[in-house]
């Protein structure tokens, strides 16, 4: 029909229909007393209190309610944190708290701004969440005194927020995607809302920028809520924000033009009430949307709501010192009062500023919150921001179809990604009868089709709200061309309970190394807090890699994002590579099965043999590796030389290799190995998957020559098999760093992992163990040389391999 594509929105109202508008909402247009006095003024002492904290934690390590004069004994050693930020985040949790007493909305708090974690802190303790996890944090004086005399000390918390703040699923080191990880959140949970608090700093960066289109991925049909609260303060750590040199009107032309609805709190005389009045006004427009498409009258292209608070930096801290501003100014973004342990001044400043809050109206003498201050907190425990299990315990267990089921026959061809595409499609297949409609979806950066996973829109289109070819069609593919925010996604689905896989070309994973490196980081500390359960493991699928580059270049070749994961704890760290179809099903099987680690599987889209049948597969992945007899020369017994495959293309050239010598070196003992779990070579100990020394022995034998044809940069490798005996026997071969746009065969040969190449390692390393294999080794080496200078020149002359040159080789 000519009019479906027209802009069914609720857009920006006309300024004369707004009291009509605001009025069906329950919402007064002016808010100068929105809300009643009781609420506002228990709101305004919870803040208060919270701001009180925020601001002790920084600075004491005694006498937490300054009931005498402040000596420069109570103030600590070293002076961490961000105060700046923390009274605008305070204010959004108070707010927040208010709305889940009255209405019993399901919320959880995401913070963008770093260092923010006092504000959170101090909440947390008000609501009682930390007693709730950490026994010895009371509300009272005895556990105030605890956690602000903690605060940034060995054994404390940090001053930002990780996994062992309560309520949190985002770590607040990096900045940049706490956006995209609240919509990963709330996918498929359809009576979730996300507060996320983006800092105007946050804002400047590249993944922020991109995550405000995320809600044009969300279904509100299926899926919950983000609520974007854009906190202007101005200024980062020394100079002005972007965001803070914009006017009204640039904000609300910039969010109208992303799809939002913008509205702007910035009267800090009346700021309780505006904010009140706009965060109601918010939820009633998240309603309306998910209501509407919860019953078959769905928005096209809905405008969801923004908040822009305009606050001064470091709102009720110390308005100056010195002639110098400090609220409303970058000296307000860490500590206001740097001196405070030598200064006699500025502890005389300090003492003022926490004074003005008026602990004493706060606190009971036992030092616990006044009763007005717990009137603003959730009476159901469950929905406090700092105890929603969505944070801390909602792992679904995914179902899964058999793998073998969909297994490929032994000498066939197939593609990895193909027979990957098939199992995904049926992992997707099972949504009818179990849970897998709510638990898993694919994030891919515009790539699924290129690496030929495209089985699984067979059933299942992609999840892109505003295309009204997969608008409401359940999809569990989000689809954007952004590798950041696929991650931030992926993160937020993960942390609240369910299973992502993340398929992306091999050389742009690195895009998101320092993401996952943070999320790492954090699961490994969720790892470690008592409380928090197990989650999914983070899948990342690599494919389309510099071995077959087809019309890509050099700048498509970089399979760096292994050394990545191989960096990471040891405890978290899974890389797999598997060598063909059946065991690219049984690893990908098993990492969506996995909790708690980084998975990175690397392998192959072009057509290759299936050497393995599936239950052969089954083995080989369990084992880690195997000695592949089939290739190897009287099934690999006492060999004089071992050689090594680690991953699809270069495992086929070591094959390759070992068809060569049997022509061209028959007198060389020749044993294949390939190895599928990177992890296993690991120094005994370093790693759970570690081979012992005596399975290492086994495998690759006590003293004869090995040489690796390694996917990956060689360097990896070494640093791998450190600390295993014997290395001086060793040669490795990988991605050099040498490519174009050129042909498959002609990738091996420039990084020197051809059969050539392995074949001429193997003799040069045989032949100390081998007399008849020295004889004749210098003859044997020129004449391969000699062939694969042929092969190059073939390549250069026809622009394409030679003919047969991935023929299968026969024993």
């Amino acid at each position: 029909m000519p009019g479906q594509y027209l802009f069914q929105a609720n857009p920006q109202p006309d300024p004369s229909q707004l009291p009509d508008i605001f009025e069906s909402f329950g919402i007064k247009l002016n808010t100068k007393d929105y809300l009643p006095s009781d609420e506002l003024h228990a709101l305004q002492k919870f803040r208060r209190a919270a701001d009180y904290i925020a601001a002790a934690m920084i600075f004491l390590n005694d006498d937490v309610l300054v009931e005498k004069p402040i000596t420069h004994d109570n103030i600590k050693p070293r002076l961490l944190g961000h105060w700046g930020t923390c009274p605008g985040l305070i204010m959004v949790y108070a707010h927040l708290n208010r709305i889940i007493r009255k209405t019993g909305l399901e919320a959880l708090y995401v913070v963008g701004p770093g260092h923010g974690a006092p504000a959170i802190l101090s909440c947390l303790w008000l609501e009682n969440s930390m007693n709730n996890f950490f026994p010895e944090i009371t509300r009272d004086y005895r556990g105030l005194k605890k956690l602000i005399a903690g605060f940034s000390a060995p054994g404390g918390f940090p001053s930002h927020i990780n996994a062992a703040t309560p309520g949190a699923i985002h770590e607040g080191g990096e900045l940049g995607y706490a956006l995209s990880v609240s919509f990963g959140a709330v996918m498929d949970k359809p009576d979730l809302v996300v507060a996320c608090v983006v800092g105007d700093g946050e804002a400047e960066t590249g993944p922020t920028a991109t995550a405000w289109h995320g809600f044009k991925y969300i279904d509100p049909a299926e899926s919950g809520a983000v609520l974007p609260i854009v906190h202007v303060n101005g200024f980062k750590i020394s100079e002005r924000t972007i965001y803070g040199t914009m006017d009204d009107k640039e904000m609300i032309a910039l969010f109208t033009g992303y799809g939002y609805q913008p509205r702007i709190v910035s009267d800090v005389e009346n700021i309780d009430n505006d904010l009140a009045a706009s965060m109601d006004w918010a939820l009633a427009e998240i309603k309306k949307i998910q209501t509407a498409a919860r019953t078959g009258k769905a928005i096209v292209k809905p405008r969801w709501p923004v908040i822009i608070l305009r606050t001064p930096k470091g709102l009720t801290g110390p308005k100056e010192f010195h002639g110098e501003l400090i609220e409303g100014s970058f000296h307000s973004h860490q500590v206001p009062l740097p001196n405070a342990k030598t200064s006699d001044e500025e502890l005389a400043a300090l003492q003022t500023w926490l004074k003005s809050y008026k602990p004493e109206e706060l606190f009971t003498k036992e030092g616990s919150p006044i009763e007005e201050i717990l009137s603003v907190v959730p009476i159901d425990a469950e929905k406090r921001l700092g105890q929603k299990k969505e944070s801390y315990k909602a792992y679904v267990p995914l179902d899964l179809p058999e793998w073998s089921d969909l297994g490929v026959e032994k000498g066939s061809e197939e593609s990895c990604m193909k027979a990957v595409g098939r199992f995904l499609k049926e992992v997707v297949n099972l949504q009818a009868l179990f849970r897998n409609p709510s638990t898993f979806r694919i994030f891919s950066p515009d790539e699924l089709v290129s690496n030929k996973l495209d089985a699984v829109l067979d059933n299942s289109g992609r999840n892109f709200q505003w295309d009204i070819a997969s608008r409401a069609n359940g999809g569990r593919v989000i689809e954007i061309l952004s590798e950041h925010t696929c991650q931030g996604m992926l993160q937020g689905y993960t942390l609240t309970g369910r299973t992502g896989l993340f398929p992306s070309y091999e050389a742009f994973l690195g895009i998101v190394h320092t993401m996952m490196v943070q999320y790492a980081k954090f699961t490994k500390m969720a790892s470690e807090t008592p409380w928090r359960q197990d989650v999914g493991s983070i899948n990342y699928l690599e494919t389309s890699t510099w071995t077959r580059q087809e019309h890509n270049g050099f700048s498509h070749q970089n399979p760096s994002f292994i050394g990545a994961v191989l960096n990471l704890k040891a405890a978290s760290a899974r890389v797999y590579l598997p060598p063909d179809a059946n065991c690219f099903l049984s690893t990908v099987s098993h990492c969506l099965r996995a909790k708690n680690y980084v998975n990175l599987m690397v392998g192959s889209k072009q057509p290759t043999p299936v050497w393995l049948s599936p239950e052969e597969a089954d083995r080989h992945c369990v084992a880690g590796a195997s000695v592949w007899k089939f290739a190897s020369v009287d099934d690999g017994v006492s060999p004089d030389v071992v050689l090594v495959g680690i991953g699809v293309e270069v495992t086929f050239e070591v094959i390759a290799a070992a068809a060569l010598l049997r022509q061209y070196a028959p007198d060389l003992r020749v044993r294949v190995v390939n190895v599928t779990d990177l992890m296993i070579l690991s120094a005994q100990g370093s790693h759970p998957h570690a081979l012992t020394e005596e399975a290492f022995h086994s495998l690759f034998t006590e003293d004869k020559p090995v040489h690796f044809n390694y996917h990956g940069y060689p360097m990896e490798l070494k640093g791998l098999l450190f600390g295993r005996p014997g290395l001086d026997r060793v040669t490795i071969q990988g991605y050099n760093e040498e490519g174009t746009t050129t042909s498959p065969f002609d990738m091996m040969l420039c990084n020197h992992t051809s059969r050539y190449d392995v074949a001429i390692a193997a003799i040069q390393g045989g032949a100390f163990h081998n007399a008849k294999v020295a004889v004749s080794a210098h003859e044997t080496e020129s004449y391969l040389k000699h062939l694969a200078q042929k092969d190059k020149e073939y390549i250069l002359a026809n622009g394409q391999d030679r003919p047969g040159v991935f023929d299968v080789p026969t024993f």
